[in-house]
């Protein structure tokens, strides 16, 4: 990670703690099929009803090319987190390439639903 200021635009940001467990869980939905990658297929999960939640990029170059989920993420009351690499959520999301926005998708059946519901709770009390 560079040391240059991250965009204020990208709030709620996770620190390094909540980053690595957003980026755990994001990995682990990419081995259940529970993942979008990329900012197209984010807002396509949004608009269908079936996100649990989205990650962003905080580095995304430029930034608003994504500013469109926060507001899309509020209007359907799903949680919305930045993190600070898109090339750290690139790896999580198990592609070489850096990635600037994810969607965990919903499945009942899911064995990660108690860590998602977890998840969701720490990013809203970042957003309170």
């Amino acid at each position: 990670m560079t040391g240059e200021a991250v965009n204020p635009k990208a709030y709620p940001l996770a620190d390094a703690q909540l980053s690595i467990t957003i980026l755990d869980l994001v990995q682990q939905a990419t081995n259940y099929k529970q993942l979008k990658k990329g900012a197209n297929e984010a807002t396509k999960t949004l608009n269908r009803g079936i996100s649990e939640f989205v990650v962003m990029a905080a580095d995304a170059e430029p930034l608003e090319i994504l500013l469109h989920l926060p507001l899309l993420a509020e209007d359907k009351n799903v949680p919305y987190v930045f993190v600070p690499s898109k090339q750290a959520l690139g790896r999580a999301c198990g592609v070489t390439r850096p990635v600037i926005a994810c969607s965990v998708t919903s499945n009942e059946a899911s064995q990660l639903k108690a860590q998602i519901q977890s998840l969701k709770d720490a990013i809203e009390k970042l957003l309170i």
